[in-house]
């Protein structure tokens, strides 16, 4: 267990935790401990939303601050994951094309224009949320809920390397739907302790709006590429996490 957060934590963010082993059940225990790492870019982006409450700046400055913040501890791989998913799927070309167009440094029309779209959607909502700081939290954990049920069994590799390799088909689908209930828990308690039950249940909403778009863009994927990629992992990450911030934008 502690071998496979470890290996968590040094794949989703910057965190230096040493070098973890690295075999199908370290990664299967990576996989399903990826929400509790997203608690990680989670409490910086809180941490940064609660200090510039004294510092006196208004909401949105500081949600543009805590994406970025988000950006920094994950070195941005979720999205450019997204951004190289976009261009292999807007590309409109067969698999293995599609699959060097998402392999290629640069980004193209389609990557950029949804990197851009997200993000902004992501700081529009965070600067809308009643109470940000929890609004996050709920969020990386959300996203990062994405992993497991993508890496559960049935899933393939689009690659016989790379990440989607190490990490497909890793996950028993009862092993997912355990982190899942866990993460709803949190989710809740966490909107409880803000908002009462009210906030409870829209933390929950949240969870579930998430894993929603993430399974959607998930199974788009797979049909299209034949399987997962780090890209498309990345992708759900940052989809599922902007689907759980939109939801917990609204005021109840």
């Amino acid at each position: 267990m502690i071998e496979g957060l470890r290996l968590a934590v040094t794949l989703l963010t910057v965190v230096p935790l040493g070098r973890a082993r690295v075999d199908r059940g370290t990664t299967r225990a990576a996989m399903l401990l990826a929400p509790a790492a997203g608690l990680v870019p989670g409490g910086a982006a809180a941490l940064v939303l609660l200090a510039c409450g004294p510092l006196g700046l208004p909401g949105l400055p500081a949600a543009v601050l805590a994406v970025a913040a988000t950006a920094a501890i994950t070195r941005a791989l979720h999205l450019d994951g997204l951004a190289d998913l976009a261009d292999g799927l807007g590309s409109g070309r067969p698999a293995a094309e599609a699959l060097a167009v998402m392999k290629r440094s640069d980004i193209g029309p389609f990557g950029v224009v949804t990197l851009l779209l997200t993000v902004l959607a992501q700081v529009a909502a965070l600067a809308a949320a009643p109470h940000p700081a929890a609004a996050v939290l709920v969020a990386s954990a959300a996203g990062r809920l994405a992993l497991p049920w993508a890496c559960r069994s049935g899933v393939p590799s689009a690659r016989p390397g790379g990440l989607g390799a190490l990490v497909a088909g890793t996950v028993g689908t009862r092993a997912a739907a355990a982190v899942t209930a866990a993460v709803l828990a949190a989710a809740a308690g966490a909107g409880a302790a803000t908002g009462g039950p009210v906030g409870a249940a829209q933390a929950a909403v949240a969870v579930l709006a998430a894993l929603a778009a993430a399974l959607l863009l998930l199974r788009r994927a797979v049909r299209r590429l034949g399987g997962v990629t780090g890209d498309v992992l990345g992708a759900l990450v940052e989809t599922a996490a902007t689907a759980a911030l939109i939801v917990l934008a609204a005021r109840p």
